[in-house]
């Protein structure tokens, strides 16, 4: 870590952060000189900070506050190390940072431990995850009164309606694009596939698969953090808000995973179209525990208005072969790369929370040898299935009440999450429409 400064003699100050619940960066802007004291010692949060709510306040009933005299915890860097931050003027670094115990265990509220303690327990099984993550996110104008598509800075022009997978909508903004490819390839963020998307101004973009799961974890909250640094220096804004317009779809975050055994092979590859028993049983876990999983997948206010029938954003529980209608989708393809993409998540979620729900579902399906139902085929939004939380409240209350998910997450966690939402949804209603889209652009 400290070779990467030697040969970034330029960068004067670095940024120490961790994600709290809501996938904020919460850290410290600190002199490069004082960088190899942090890596040596760490720094220090009240643990508190891991557990503000979306405006960054206490949780007014939290313990880890007043209860506790807001105690402060360890914080020491990932094996991530040093990053660039290219969305500034400056040269900057970024430590990435989890949170521990003064005595060196893990502080279980920090989402990042999470997604860690769910990855051991399938390493324990002989098991290894391959997860890559899709995000969908608007580009936008947010200069004026309404949200717009920003002007195209080649023509000036902006465009009326959507271009799906359209080459001219990526061209006019080509050298937003030239420049985010540049930065993640300088953040060691693996990108491939860019594409126009159903929305005006919306694009998505795929990272690469890794059996790393942590480090996918930290490319997608990292690639959150860039894309909307990348925007402001272009003159507009990036959101993976879930529902900027009323008018146009939504934006999701889909995870494809698969699972290898101790020499790689894919345990979820039977040789067959259908998959093996052990895909079955992930399928079936994560089909049971996909109500109780809902608050990872769609977190905030603005989540629900997504789910509009027919714009690709699954109420129901089912999964399908080959069928973006469903929650689940196996995609096609070569059987030596069965895998299951899992398409109900916002682009608005916590990465490392999202994904500790996700595998950690499967991983209860595997262990509790579950068979999912029959695959439905057809269109799955006109289908009578078993639905999702349609309200946020009511996402809270599965959460909360549902077993797996006391399986998958610590006991604080769950605790600290619910505390966190309800003080959340308390606030949220006193906002108009207009507030809380203010509030999600530059955040979620």
């Amino acid at each position: 870590m400290r070779d990467w400064l030697r040969h970034h003699p330029s960068v004067r100050t670095i940024r120490v952060a961790a994600s709290d619940l809501n996938g904020q960066a919460r850290g410290k802007r600190v002199p490069v000189r004082f960088a190899d004291k942090v890596l040596k010692e760490g720094t220090r949060f009240p643990y508190s900070v891991m557990n503000l709510d979306i405006w960054g306040e206490d949780i007014e009933d939290s313990p880890l506050v007043f209860a506790s005299g807001d105690a402060d915890g360890v914080l020491k860097p990932t094996d991530r190390g040093f990053l660039p931050m290219p969305w500034l003027d400056a040269p900057t670094a970024l430590l990435p940072l989890w949170m521990f115990h003064e005595d060196g265990t893990p502080f279980e509220g920090d989402p990042r431990h999470a997604l860690a303690n769910v990855v051991k327990r399938f390493h324990d099984r002989g098991l290894y995850p391959v997860c890559a993550t899709e995000l969908e996110f608007y580009l936008i104008d947010d200069s004026g009164r309404e949200l717009r598509v920003p002007p195209s800075p080649r023509s000036g022009k902006r465009r009326p309606g959507a271009d799906t997978l359209a080459l001219r909508a990526l061209d006019a903004f080509d050298n937003f694009f030239t420049d985010l490819y540049d930065a993640c390839e300088a953040m060691d963020i693996e990108v491939e596939t860019a594409i126009s998307e159903a929305g005006i101004g919306q694009f998505e973009i795929n990272l690469l698969h890794s059996d790393d799961v942590l480090k996918i974890a930290d490319d997608t909250w990292l690639f959150k953090l860039l894309v909307r640094g990348i925007a402001r220096r272009h003159g507009f804004a990036a959101s993976f808000m879930a529902k900027p317009y009323d008018d146009w779809p939504g934006s999701g975050m889909h995870m494809h995973f698969s699972m290898n055994d101790k020499d790689g092979n894919n345990v979820f590859d039977d040789g067959t179209a259908k998959g093996s028993e052990v895909f079955l049983n992930a399928v079936g876990g994560c089909l049971r525990a996909m109500p109780g999983s809902m608050l990872l997948l769609a977190p905030h206010a603005n989540s629900y208005q997504r789910f509009v029938p027919g714009n690709h954003a699954p109420s129901g529980i089912a999964w399908a072969y080959e069928n973006r209608t469903a929650a689940l989708r196996i995609p096609s393809g070569s059987h030596k790369a069965r895998r299951i993409e899992h398409r109900v998540a916002g682009g608005d979620i916590n990465p490392y929370l999202m994904i500790a729900g996700v595998l950690g579902s499967a991983l209860l399906g595997i262990e509790d040898a579950l068979t999912p139902p029959p695959a439905v085929k057809g269109n799955a939004y006109a289908m009578d299935l078993p639905q999702l939380p349609t309200t946020w409240p009511d996402a809270v209350a599965a959460f909360e009440n549902c077993p797996d998910m006391a399986r998958i997450f610590s006991k604080e966690l769950i605790e600290n999450l619910l505390r966190t939402k309800r003080q959340e949804i308390r606030y949220m209603a006193e906002l108009s429409t207009e507030e809380a889209i203010e509030l999600y652009l530059d955040t979620v």
